[in-house]
């Protein structure tokens, strides 16, 4: 694989239960690319991060570059916030060293005394942020989102936004995230990618997402607003 590519996928097949997920999927993604994973739910978007993260079985070629480092932020971990854990002993769960914790927790906007906190006490924001730092354990060069927005506010949504940018900049990632806003896409993205099981569109979000590439993923009732930039 060229040094510029961090993955590639040719043809990507998925059948869970007798059931086709995903239809020949074929993309690419570079160093430093934010790829959006667009479509309605039940479209195979989540299915297609834990397939790129070898957890699915799947036909057709997913070829990573050697030696590289992912890091994956689930859709949502609910089940975390009712054990009785504090924020340090939720990372070392993965075996972060305390200056690790400390250092990636700055990176997300946490003072030093923060890891003290309790994780049932976080709001839906500061929990989505806390899930990125856990993303980033490791010092990955990819980062796998699964719908950080998932019950998080309007105003946290748009500061985790900002982070995500942030992070992606100050860290030289390579971001695949699965999100279902439009705005956010235009933003972010290099490229997306319209998933309906079988892919629809693919390519710089300025070009491939028409009224009619929108109109094929959703259905009827999609408002479309090119965003400038």
């Amino acid at each position: 694989m060229e040094s510029d590519f961090v993955l590639k996928v040719k043809n990507l097949n998925v059948i869970l239960d007798h059931q086709s997920i995903i239809e020949s999927l074929s993309f690419e993604v570079k160093r430093g690319d934010a790829l959006t994973i667009l479509g309605p739910n039940g479209a195979g978007k989540s299915v297609l991060l834990r397939t790129l993260l070898g957890l699915i079985p799947h036909g057709g070629e997913i070829e990573w570059a050697k030696a590289i480092k992912i890091g994956y932020v689930p859709q949502r971990l609910p089940f975390i916030k009712d054990i009785p854990l504090n924020i340090e002993d939720f990372f070392n769960l993965k075996g972060a060293p305390e200056k690790e914790i400390e250092a990636i927790l700055n990176s997300v906007g946490f003072t030093e005394d923060f890891s003290r906190k309790k994780i049932g006490d976080l709001s839906s924001g500061q929990f989505q942020r806390v899930l990125i730092a856990w993303g980033l354990v490791g010092n990955p060069q990819v980062l796998l989102f699964d719908e950080p927005m998932t019950g998080v506010d309007i105003t946290a949504e748009e500061t985790i936004y900002n982070l995500l940018a942030k992070l992606k900049e100050d860290m030289d990632l390579t971001i695949l995230l699965v999100t279902h806003d439009l705005s956010v896409v235009y933003k972010f993205s290099t490229n997306v990618i319209c998933l309906n099981r079988q892919p629809i569109c693919y390519g710089p979000p300025q070009e491939v997402l028409t009224p009619e590439s929108l109109q094929k993923l959703y259905g009827g009732g999609i408002r479309y607003y090119q965003h400038k930039h």
